[in-house]
């Protein structure tokens, strides 16, 4: 059966308890809130800039291309690990998987990652502007990018904003699994 993010998703969930509204609806458009983004990243592999001046650009085509690609599928990829915390092969592994299939998932075993991973996304792409149009990243200092015009700039906002949203949905998500898998007094 394959996965389609173009579909509802299901009205009573295939977990042992019910996973909220909420949180299904919101696993399944993160990887649909992402795909702007991942979208927006192409066209750097092959040279074009966006509209941006002054970026120096990537290396060589050799490491710019996979690298792009590459950083675009992990992002999918990973978003689409978020409907784990809502679906019932977050709970059990499926029989498909060798010598995993069928075994109950510990919920720290999902929650953990999701933590850690939903903490690194929020310091990632929460920046705190100090001036000089830079700004302080996990990564360092970025400097603000230029635009040829504000079209360009506009469309750059509008697609990599809900990257900003990213890491405390997957945090919401993993509380919501938490509080789901926890046991009943």
């Amino acid at each position: 059966m394959a996965l389609s993010v173009f579909h509802k998703p299901p009205q009573h969930g295939d977990t042992e308890r019910p996973a909220p509204r909420w949180a299904m609806r919101t696993a399944y458009a993160l990887p649909l809130l992402l795909l702007p983004s991942c979208l927006w990243r192409l066209p750097f592999a092959f040279g074009f800039e966006m509209g941006q001046v002054d970026t120096g650009g990537l290396p060589s085509r050799w490491i710019s291309i996979p690298y792009v690609f590459g950083l675009s599928v992990l992002s999918e990829v990973i978003a689409f690990l978020c409907l784990g915390l809502v679906r019932g092969w977050g709970e059990t592994v499926p029989g498909r998987v060798p010598f995993l299939g069928g075994r109950r998932v510990r919920p720290l075993a999902a929650v953990v990652p999701a933590v850690l991973g939903g903490s690194i996304l929020t310091l990632l792409f929460t920046a705190v502007p100090i001036g000089d149009g830079r700004r302080l990243t996990l990564l360092g200092t970025v400097h603000d990018v230029g635009y040829a015009n504000q079209a360009w700039r506009t469309l750059a906002l509008v697609c990599t904003a809900p990257t900003i949203i990213w890491g405390p949905t997957v945090l919401a998500l993993a509380a919501a699994y938490h509080h789901r898998r926890r046991p009943t007094r």
